[in-house]
């Protein structure tokens, strides 16, 4: 349980990671992922890769600069443009349904415009997930200046696309649906220079 902890990755750029385990029965046609992360980067950084064997961006979150952010499904992505921030914790869900190809994302509570992407595509369940880079291959592959480098917190990931309710709980730390991640029961192994420390305030 990391209920008030924080995944600190302390270099600029590194290698570290730390890889999630999600008891993934079959593969998924909707699909909820959020988290939230505080870092003063100003380059591209990864913060949720998941792949597949066939596809190392089958789900992606990733901030190529500081006032975007790009949701991948099965290697194409949207862009969600945002204010470029205050160096303050970002929160960030973002949810896809295989039957509309509808992308929702949302930014601290509040829903951004939605877009299309990848309608009919299934995600595959055999999966490596990890949190502090992005994958080129199946568990590897990494460009250390795509790495992250700050505090990762509050990560989930859930087989339904949340309602706007559930995405502002979320936000709120408030009680959640049982989850395929949940940060309050998360399998995890760190991969180098990454430490779980207190969460400095809330």
């Amino acid at each position: 349980d990391l209920s008030r902890k924080v995944f600190v990755f302390r270099k600029d750029p590194s290698d570290a990671y730390v890889v999630l385990r999600a008891g993934l029965e079959q593969p998924l046609l909707n699909f909820t992922v959020c988290l939230r992360s505080y870092t003063d980067l100003s380059r591209p950084h990864s913060l949720f890769s998941y792949a597949t064997k066939a596809q190392d961006n089958e789900i992606l979150l990733f901030k190529p600069k500081p006032e975007e952010y790009r949701f991948y499904v099965g290697g194409k992505f949207v862009t969600f443009r945002v204010a470029e921030g205050r160096r303050d914790w970002e929160h960030v869900c973002a949810s896809w349904e295989s039957a509309s190809g509808i992308a929702e994302f949302w930014l601290n509570g509040k829903p951004w415009p939605r877009k299309g992407l990848q309608r009919g595509y299934t995600v595959g369940a055999t999966a490596a997930i990890l949190l502090g880079q992005e994958q080129d291959s199946f568990g590897g592959g990494f460009d250390l200046y795509n790495s992250f480098s700050g505090e990762l917190t509050d990560v989930y990931l859930w087989d339904t696309g949340l309602s706007p309710d559930k995405m502002r709980a979320a936000f709120l730390s408030l009680r959640l649906p049982p989850a395929l991640l949940a940060w309050k029961s998360l399998s995890y192994e760190v991969k180098g220079d990454v430490v779980v420390k207190p969460r400095l305030r809330e």
